[in-house]
């Protein structure tokens, strides 16, 4: 038999406060979304980010542990898989969602986020992040 993997790893920032919700038999479950960037030079020599949104879902002890502990701006390792979901809406249409769902997190900042957000809610990047990689 041959064998498969579905893991993903991701470093970066919160783009939201963590939000736990509790399904229909109690169990915790934590979603967020989570931004990270690449950082590279354009054709003129100009530095150029690109920033990718991830879904993340936590369930049981560490969406408790996500939800008490994280806040939007903060940075943070998350380690899980992908899932793909999928539902009907009202009006018949097929929609579907990917999302990562992690089984270990891990902050990388030792301190709260400031005041002002890391993440600029417009998903244009991160805010205030001057040191580029090159």
């Amino acid at each position: 038999m041959t064998r498969t993997v579905n893991k993903v790893m991701l470093i970066g920032r919160l783009g939201t406060d963590p939000e736990m919700k509790y399904t229909s038999s109690g169990t915790a479950v934590t979603s967020f979304r989570l931004a990270t960037t690449r950082y590279s030079k354009g054709a003129a020599g100009l530095a150029h980010e690109d920033v990718e949104w991830h879904s993340i879902v936590a369930w049981e002890k560490l969406a408790e542990t996500c939800t008490q502990f994280l806040s939007k701006g903060r940075l943070v390792y998350v380690e899980g898989r992908l899932q793909t979901r999928s539902w009907d809406s009202p009006d018949g249409q097929k929609h579907y969602r990917t999302e990562v769902v992690i089984h270990e997190m891990q902050m990388l900042d030792s301190r709260a986020p400031d005041p002002t957000p890391a993440v600029d809610s417009g998903g244009s990047g991160l805010a205030g992040d001057d040191d580029l990689p090159f």
